[in-house]
């Protein structure tokens, strides 16, 4: 049976995209590459970084990232790794093998035509054997603690963009199967207020055995989706064991004070809880409020002990809707 390890996990490589140019972003592509270059270099101090990007690119990118990271030349529409490319899972005997999700633009939404290959592509250059998936999701929909648990929101995946006429009785199913996970957490999320649907990726995450972060509004937040989206969530989990049986210890990281940052476009993402665990290291968002930007680094370093916590600035990054997470995807060890 297939076994969805933690993130915590060591990992062979990461793998993250270089965004094209061209008119998904237009003049904001030079200031979102800067980003994806400082979270790939600060990766690369810790274990090997591999950056797709497309042939044109590929120059740019090999300038920008420096020597660590190694550029393959494979064609995406856009960088967000995490989703477009595959899920590694290991086996009983250890060795590893990628599912691949069949991304389709977040059920349609944008471009895929390059993108929809990604997990293929990748899987071939790394050696690593392809599983093609019953179901469609996106790797920031998934979120397990290495112990059987699967945390998911079920906006992203009960669609009929992505599984139409399938029900979520019939998506857990699919999903225990191929992670080998034995229990599957849903809150609910919301559908159509940002490109994902609500990712799990970037509202709650597992920091160990039965303990949960999740990303909180910031104070003073008025009411609207996204608090709504936090109370129930909150709600969900305060009702909710893992595999085995145990309660959950929830722990909140506040979102960045907009009075902090300044002016923000309607698709900034402000979640800490989108941070990434490298070998060694936990890289955490930096978004420009100070105090904001220490407590969760605080929160983190104490919830990962022994490594290196790193902050990472992600202005541009987190202007686009998406963060650390969703730009990366990790193969774990063999």
């Amino acid at each position: 049976m297939n076994h969805l390890p933690a993130e915590a996990r060591p990992h062979a490589r990461t793998c993250l995209g270089w965004p094209p140019a061209g008119p998904v972003r237009g003049g904001r592509t030079a200031a979102v590459r800067e980003d994806v270059a400082a979270v790939a270099r600060t990766v690369a101090d810790y274990e090997p970084v591999v950056m797709l990007a497309s042939p044109r690119d590929a120059a740019d990118a090999r300038r920008a990232c420096g020597g660590a990271v190694e550029v393959v030349e494979v064609p995406v529409d856009d960088l967000w790794l995490r989703d477009s490319g595959p899920v590694f899972v290991t086996g009983e005997d250890g060795t590893v093998s990628g599912i691949d999700f069949g991304f389709n633009g977040w059920g349609g939404k944008r471009e895929h035509s390059r993108d929809g290959l990604v997990a293929r592509r990748l899987l071939k250059w790394a050696g690593v054997p392809r599983v093609e998936a019953p179901l469609v999701a996106e790797g920031g929909s998934l979120e397990t603690d290495g112990d059987g648990t699967l945390l998911v929101t079920e906006s992203s995946l009960v669609d009929e963009n992505r599984n139409p006429g399938r029900s979520r009785d019939d998506i857990e199913r699919a999903l225990t199967g191929l992670l080998g996970v034995r229990k599957v957490i849903w809150l609910p999320g919301v559908r159509g207020e940002d490109i994902t649907d609500c990712h799990i990726d970037a509202l709650a995450r597992f920091a160990g055995p039965a303990t949960v972060l999740l990303s909180r509004p910031p104070a003073g937040a008025a009411p609207g989706v996204w608090t709504r989206v936090y109370e129930e969530s909150r709600a969900a989990l305060e009702s909710a064991a893992d595999a085995r049986g145990r309660t959950l210890e929830i722990i909140e990281i506040p979102e960045p004070a907009p009075a902090a940052l300044g002016e923000r476009g309607p698709d900034f993402l402000g979640s800490y809880v989108n941070y990434y665990v490298a070998n060694g290291a936990v890289i955490v968002p930096r978004f420009g409020d100070r105090r904001a930007d220490e407590e969760a680094a605080a929160i983190l370093g104490s919830l990962h002990p022994g490594r290196e916590v790193r902050t990472v600035g992600i202005p541009a990054l987190a202007e686009d809707g998406g963060g650390i997470h969703r730009a990366t995807q990790q193969q774990p060890a063999s």
